[in-house]
């Protein structure tokens, strides 16, 4: 496959996704968490599910239309996740400000202008979200919490394992869209990782990137068993362009997937571009795409 690289418009669409939580509800007017000595912000939402399977109180959490946990009901919304409400985060005098490494680009300049620090979570695969949250854990005495989340998650890529011993492994192809268009995702993703864990081979490898664009005829000459469709930003609108491009492209009809109707699309809910603690119940549902009874 030539290796076409992200070129900048999608990269921004990319980093758009990495906050594609966010809406434009407005900063919320109750009254501030008390949380003592620590005045945390979490401005992403997987970040927020983490504090609260950690039972930590936060300040500030991001805009969203998502359902954020009931005990920060009266947290402060400081906006979207690409770009925060800095003059309702900075009111709360937080004294840690968390956010996602690949927004980093795009945050950091903005907070250098004002003098704030910001702490940046790797959550770009599995493995990289569980060191985060063991560090979260132990900078703020929640470290038993910590480890019993990620043993759980443990115990149940080993029961996987056990499942699907002396299986054909099947082999993948994921695909992300965005409006308008679409990115393959590589075994370096965090979808591509979840596959891996559940026992699915990417059909793309070799590659050092996270995402790569389309090449409909070489994937087509890949033969992916199964075909992951990822709708992030506009769920409804991708899924729809989805169904277009695969009902009236003559190339995707031939995808042995395709014929078999083993064409999935991802619940956006349990399928982030970046790591969160869905991540047990997205390996139970690619558990039944990949091997079904």
């Amino acid at each position: 496959m030539r290796k076409v690289f992200l070129n900048v418009s999608l990269l921004l669409v990319l980093t758009l996704l990495a906050g594609c939580s966010s809406s434009s509800k407005g900063s919320a007017n109750g009254e501030v968490i008390n949380t003592g000595e620590n005045r945390i912000v979490a401005t992403t939402v997987s970040i927020t599910e983490m504090m609260d399977a950690l039972d930590i109180d936060l300040v500030g959490v991001p805009s969203s239309y998502k359902d954020l946990p009931e005990r920060y009901e009266d947290a402060v919304e400081v906006g979207n996740p690409m770009n925060p409400d800095m003059e309702s985060l900075l009111s709360l005098k937080p004294t840690e400000i968390y956010s996602v490494s690949s927004l980093k680009y795009d945050l950091q300049k903005m907070f250098d202008e004002r003098g704030v620090e910001m702490t940046y979570l790797n959550l770009e695969s599995v493995d990289g979200m569980f060191d985060e949250l063991l560090k979260i854990g132990e900078k703020y005495d929640r470290k038993e919490q910590a480890e019993a989340i990620i043993q759980q998650f443990d115990d149940q890529v080993a029961d996987i394992q056990e499942a699907i011993k002396g299986k054909e492994q099947p082999s993948v192809l994921i695909l992300l869209g965005i409006p308008g268009s679409y990115l393959v995702a590589t075994e370096h993703s965090y979808i591509g990782d979840l596959v891996r864990r559940s026992g699915g081979k990417n059909v793309i490898t070799g590659e050092d990137v996270e995402f790569l664009s389309s090449n409909t005829e070489y994937l087509q000459q890949a033969q992916p068993d199964i075909i992951l469709r990822a709708a992030h930003g506009m769920p409804e609108q991708v899924i729809q362009m989805f169904d277009e491009e695969f009902n009236s492209s003559t190339i995707w009809k031939h995808f042995e997937a395709v014929k078999n109707n083993r064409v999935y699309d991802l619940d956006e809910l349990l399928f982030g571009t970046t790591g969160n603690l869905a991540a047990a119940e997205a390996l139970s549902e690619l558990q039944k795409m990949l091997y079904p009874e």
